[in-house]
């Protein structure tokens, strides 16, 4: 018979099973479930563009769902929601689970940072009647992307008397926008002598934010007089005021679908809000949770994690210590009892440049949550390296949960490399292993990632945090 499997066919499917698109794979349901929550994404990504937004809407959803604020020492029960807040840039929420809180805690980790320019701490100057602000990039990003495209500003600033002032301008209609000059092809021939590295130099990424002078002709620098000016009387703050601001120039333009048939989103600040908001949504939709579940939102990841709000630091730690506290256990069994995903994004395979990544162990569009074993650089630098049986047991997770989910690195051997917060946080005794979203053009202001990958990693944080 034509329709019937030979001997090999049959222990191929045995022995190597595949790893099929997710559009063939998922009902029609599903696919519309997907459609839905990444509509919820696409929203998100629009109102919270640094990782103050994120975290600020963040604890206003908390909030709206019951969560309280944590206290050292307070009583808690199953089915308890409390959150922390530190410092306005990260946040941790914890849902009391039924078994003993010796039985560790369900973690997921994921940052809300991205690469952008932040302002110097006196950014604002004028040149030949055109006035600037001087930036400092934040993050890894490749320079020449941040040129001549609309860019919008976003931030805090503290004036003298220690009041302070939100500042979000670009992202409305009507609002002006601000953007990095290039040099025109035609007088470019030295630049383009240049490296792709220095294309763009640091010190060229110069914000124009105005051209208009004061209206006297008395006097020097009158369009940089102008300008403070204009955000004197919109913000009450002076040129002083800037060395207590943190002002972060981000891309203006919104999220949208990408392609005919709409199957991919594109915007700025993927990476690593893809997996912050499905592991937050996770957790909200997990309110009865076995093992007690924790989402750790946070910031500093794309410098290196330091700082009290990043995780290199210990307030992860003493919210655990804390928490266990709560019961009379002890923090370090409590840790080590306890499991992680670190949820952070992994490069897409991109066939216009295949050469960097090796095709058997990469991860593809639509082809689910990428786990990823290790990350680093080239000798696996850097990386926590998960262990063969915490791999299993993350794998049989998922696959009883029915989760599409693939396995990938970050490009070939002696190419690739890059890190995570994984390793901060097995740092503390605690098997942990990254999982994240596979993105195309990582780092630029305009990444690219499948909606059903979004929705796999939204399966695949809720299926731990039950499991």
């Amino acid at each position: 018979m034509e329709n019937e499997k030979n001997e090999a066919q049959v222990l191929r499917e045995q022995l190597f099973p595949e790893n099929k698109h997710a559009g063939l794979r998922m009902s029609e349901e599903a696919l519309a479930a997907c459609g839905a929550f990444c509509d919820g994404y696409t929203a998100f990504l629009n109102c919270c563009k640094t990782e103050r937004e994120a975290a600020a809407f963040f604890t206003k959803q908390l909030e709206a769902k019951g969560y309280v604020p944590f206290t050292p020492g307070m009583t808690l029960k199953a089915g308890d929601k409390v959150y922390l807040n530190n410092r306005r840039k990260s946040v941790i929420l914890a849902t009391i689970g039924t078994a003993p809180i010796t039985d560790g805690v369900r973690l997921c980790a994921a940052h809300i940072d991205s690469p952008r320019l932040d302002l110097k701490q006196h950014p604002l100057y004028e040149d030949n009647e055109i006035g600037f602000f001087k930036t400092h990039y934040y993050g890894g990003i490749k320079k020449y992307q941040w040129t001549a495209m609309p860019l919008s500003l976003h931030g805090v600033v503290i004036r003298k008397d220690g009041t302070s002032v939100e500042v979000r301008i670009g992202e409305d209609a009507g609002d002006p926008v601000f953007c990095i000059t290039d040099l025109l092809p035609h007088l470019a021939g030295e630049q383009m002598k240049r490296t792709l590295a220095n294309g763009i130099k640091g010190e060229e990424l110069n914000i124009v934010i105005g051209s208009m002078p004061f209206r006297t002709d008395k006097g020097s620098e009158l369009v940089k007089l102008r300008l403070m000016q204009i955000l004197n009387e919109k913000y009450g703050i002076t040129d002083a005021d800037f060395i207590s601001a943190e002002l972060e120039a981000v891309p203006a333009f919104r999220a949208a679908d990408v392609g005919f048939d709409r199957s991919l989103i594109g915007a700025y600040g993927h990476d690593d809000r893809v997996c912050a908001y499905p592991a937050f949504m996770a957790s909200l939709d997990t309110p009865a949770p076995v093992h007690t579940s924790v989402v750790i939102l946070t910031d500093k990841e794309e410098t290196g994690s330091d700082g009290n709000t990043g995780l290199r630091s210990s307030y992860l730690k003493y919210f655990l210590y804390d928490l266990a506290d709560c019961f009379g256990a002890n923090g370090r069994a409590v840790m080590r009892a306890s499991k992680c995903l670190s949820a952070d994004v992994n490069a897409g395979f991109d066939p216009t440049f295949s050469d960097v990544l090796e095709k058997n162990n990469c991860a593809y569009l639509n082809h689910g949550v990428c786990v990823t074993k290790f990350t680093g650089a080239r000798g696996k630098s850097g990386t926590s390296d998960a262990s063969a049986e915490y791999v299993g047991e993350v794998r049989r997770i998922l696959d009883a949960g029915d989760v599409i989910w693939q396995t990938g690195e970050l490009g070939k051997v002696d190419i690739g490399g890059g890190g995570t917060v994984a390793a901060y946080i097995a740092n503390l005794d605690i098997d942990t292993i990254d999982i994240g979203v596979p993105v195309l053009s990582m780092h630029a202001p305009f990444e690219l990632v499948a909606k059903t990958d979004v929705y796999a990693a939204y399966r695949a944080f809720k299926v731990f945090l039950e499991a």
